[in-house]
């Protein structure tokens, strides 16, 4: 029994030329594929259980993103193999009377039935509203904000920082909360999921002991396409996180988590022959690109997903976010936290391969916003991890790869560019400080300011700082704040000043977490530091 049942009506000509969308567009320019399924369509259950999203904001418009799936956690999740028309359209307010634009795009069972929209002919630098239509269903509505235009004065841009969001860790409470700042966007930093057997029980690092799991995903370790397809559908049944993405468009970038832990290029931790991990991460690769709201240009090429860009904001802020994962060099010294070994200082190991860093060099250097944002996964700054000679490192950092590191600091520092901040995830905590080109040169020149952004989820709850925090800040004195708890970053750039407010909760395990501000930070667009707010 087929789950989706379409009508038998014949397609006009009139009928497919009102398509709009990427996708719909595409499909234009090929004959009608006998899959295709108008008119009628009826569903087991209601389609649109994975919410909706908006994402890319350029100044003309947006993606806009939704996927069918009425029983998402099913093999098959409740579909059939047929192309389904999807309806959607985008409105200047929030009862949908005044319509900007509107089209069909059609939902692909090759993607899972995603629908990627990218919508333009926008005016830049306000909200719209949207929503998608599919047979008898109506999708929840999200709100998505334009770009301002390409070099026109801004007086403010807010944005959330987010990432880092195991399921069996934690609550997402802090979506609860991002979704109701009403931000211009969302960076999400990565670790959108998790992968790996779900257990009864997880290692509390600021606890140093296990504690039980709060909720489990109870899915298989995701190897194939189904099982990452399974995996997200997981997380986006969770209405939380459906809250944020409906409240903002966002800006994502995965980090390792959305393949396998501290993955980098050809190289996974367990040493699986490159080609067997090919197949592995073209899985997740595509189940990442299904499930966000991605424009065209990152579809996936099997394993290959093009990921860094940047976004530009008016004259008040340029945007780099950058993929730390596909181009960088196998991590050195075994990888973990370890002492470092020589292999540290080898001229060959990159972080952003070849093509990428010069991408980013040539768009620091040319460019003239207020700020510049370098958005990436893993810390920039150097740490010492623990007090006393041992000198150990976290080596799926930048610390490991210390003449890359320092080309990009040089080349910073070279061109005069006194505004760079860089937006980092990863660490499960709040790390805030200056990137120094040598962490145990007290007189080493600032370059840039740094906010790591704890996690949504990972860690549990946590508790006000772990227990080699103050040690790590003696030995660190470029390093300003060190917190353990579970949260958000909320940035607020002005022509004057950009201030960093670290928000907070008290517990993510149960329900009800209380959000306070943990601290906050200034940055002055000519001077490189981070300063008390």
């Amino acid at each position: 029994m087929k789950s989706v049942l379409p009508s038998t009506i014949a397609l006009s000509r009139r009928q497919l030329l009102r398509g709009a969308g990427s996708l719909a567009v595409a499909a234009l320019a090929i004959p009608v594929d006998p899959r295709l399924a108008f008119a009628a369509v009826n569903f087991i259950d209601y389609p649109f259980q994975l919410g909706v999203a908006s994402g890319e904001p350029w100044p003309d418009g947006f993606v806009i993103w939704t996927r069918l799936a009425p029983r998402p956690l099913e093999p098959g999740y409740g579909m059939s193999s047929d192309i389904i028309p999807v309806d959607w359209e985008v409105a200047e307010d929030r009862l949908f009377r005044k319509v900007a634009t509107k089209g069909t795009a059609m939902a692909h069972p090759e993607l899972g039935h995603a629908v990627h929209v990218e919508v333009a002919g926008l005016l830049p630098g306000r909200p719209y509203w949207y929503r998608f239509r599919c047979g008898d269903h109506r999708s929840m509505q999200g709100r998505a904000v334009t770009a301002p235009a390409a070099g026109a004065p801004v007086s403010k841009l807010r944005f959330g920082i987010a990432g880092c969001q195991n399921y069996d860790q934690g609550l997402f409470t802090a979506f609860d909360h991002l979704a109701r700042e009403e931000v211009d966007f969302i960076y999400h930093h990565g670790d959108y999921i998790y992968e790996g057997h779900s257990r009864p029980f997880y290692f509390s690092r600021y606890l140093e002991d296990t504690v039980p799991s709060p909720r489990r995903a109870d899915l298989p370790d995701p190897v194939s396409l189904d099982e990452y397809r399974r995996r997200y559908a997981r997380y986006k049944l969770d209405t939380d996180l459906q809250k944020a993405h409906a409240a903002a468009p966002w800006i994502a970038v995965w980090d390792d988590h959305e393949i396998v832990d501290n993955w980098v290029s050809d190289f996974n931790w367990d040493n699986t022959p490159p080609d067997i991990f090919h197949l592995r991460r073209a899985a997740a690769a595509q189940a990442y690109y299904e499930h966000l709201p991605f424009r065209r240009t990152s579809l996936p090429d099997g394993a290959r997903m093009q990921l860094y860009r940047k976004f530009s904001f008016g004259d008040l802020a340029e945007m780099h976010v950058l993929d730390t994962r596909q181009y960088r060099s196998d991590q050195p010294c075994r990888d973990g936290f370890r002492a470092a070994c020589p292999d540290v200082d080898n001229p060959n190991l990159t972080v952003l391969g070849e093509a990428q860093e010069q991408w980013l060099f040539d768009g620091l250097a040319q460019g003239k916003a207020r700020f510049n944002f370098l958005a990436q996964q893993v810390m920039l700054m150097p740490c010492d991890r623990e007090p006393g000679d041992a000198n150990i490192r976290n080596l799926d950092s930048w610390d490991p790869y210390r003449v890359a590191r320092a080309r990009l600091l040089k080349h910073i520092q070279g061109n005069n560019i006194r505004n760079a901040v860089v937006l980092t995830g990863d660490e499960h905590q709040n790390i805030v400080g200056n990137v120094v080109f040598d962490d145990k040169d007290p007189a080493s020149a600032v370059v840039a300011s740094e906010f790591v952004v704890t996690s949504i989820s990972s860690g549990g709850d946590g508790g006000m700082e772990r227990r080699n925090a103050k040690g790590m800040l003696a030995e660190n004195p470029h390093i300003k704040l060190i917190n353990d708890q579970r949260g958000y970053g909320l940035c607020e750039v002005t022509q004057k000043h950009l201030t960093m407010d670290l928000k907070v909760l008290d517990q993510v395990t149960l329900p009800g977490g209380k959000l306070s501000s943990r601290a906050k930070f200034a940055v002055d667009p000519n001077k490189p530091g981070v300063q008390k707010g």
